[in-house]
């Protein structure tokens, strides 16, 4: 990936993981009720992690197959697990869909595992009195 669209990804990813932090303490009531939830699953109430991407993926006009792609790339050395794989091609559509699936999926997985991280630096620097 070229350093000015790896610039790019590392903006987005870092909006989306402030942007997530913020919602999912506000709407679980703190970052311990918002870690268990998110640990738990990933579209609990109050996480819903596959909605808040398709609304940031549209926010940030990547919402298409070339949107995707771009995910794709900064995410191309990640792994996958198969479960995740077959979870992805399961519903028929297009080439097309299918890429977009993935880059959600793929990037859905990396915001939850950052999330967590975030909300557990929220926890251990927390001032308790």
């Amino acid at each position: 990936m070229e350093a000015h669209a790896r610039q790019q990804f590392d903006f987005f990813l870092n909006t989306a993981i402030e942007r997530f932090v913020e919602r999912v303490e506000h709407r679980c009531g703190g970052p311990v009720p918002a870690l268990t939830r998110l640990r738990l699953d990933p579209n609990a109430e109050g996480i819903w992690v596959d909605e808040f991407i398709g609304a940031l993926f549209a926010d940030f006009l990547l919402d298409n197959p070339a949107g995707s792609a771009f995910v794709l790339q900064a995410l191309s050395r990640r792994p996958l697990s198969a479960a995740d794989v077959t979870a992805m091609s399961a519903e028929a559509g297009t080439v097309g869909d299918w890429l977009q699936r993935m880059a959600r999926r793929s990037f859905a997985i990396m915001l939850a595992a950052k999330t967590e991280e975030a909300l557990e630096q929220r926890l251990a620097f927390q001032v308790t009195d």
